[in-house]
């Protein structure tokens, strides 16, 4: 869901747009294995709050990133999974995953300096 309120500079920021907040790319990552109703996602983040991880759901289906299907079925089944749009996101932060992978010892070692009141 955009939170812009002009035309985006360039595509890294229409990206950054769509995956910004704590959990999107975490949910992205989880999506990508497949099909997954709430309390699945909810176990896999456990440190998500029930409101937030509703709030980004929402968000991320309203940029077409993911697909909510409601099975009418007692009792009533709700499934999240990427869309087309979703999995070439993915596609896209494969690279960035790798880096992260590569430069993980680095950038633990820097995280106090860079996130002083986390310490």
């Amino acid at each position: 869901m955009s939170r812009r309120k002009g035309p985006y500079e360039c595509g890294l920021d229409a990206a950054v747009d769509v995956i910004g907040g704590k959990w999107k790319v975490l949910l992205l990552w989880q999506l990508a294995q497949g099909p997954q109703r709430f309390g699945e996602l909810k176990r896999a983040l456990p440190d998500i709050s029930e409101k937030v991880l509703i709030q980004q759901l929402r968000e991320m289906e309203t940029d077409r990133i993911v697909h909510r299907e409601v099975y009418h079925q007692v009792p009533l089944k709700v499934e999240y999974s990427l869309t087309g749009l979703g999995t070439s996101l993915n596609a896209a932060l494969e690279p960035l995953g790798a880096w992260g992978q590569v430069h993980m010892e680095e950038i633990e070692a820097t995280y106090g300096s860079r996130h002083p009141c986390a310490s």
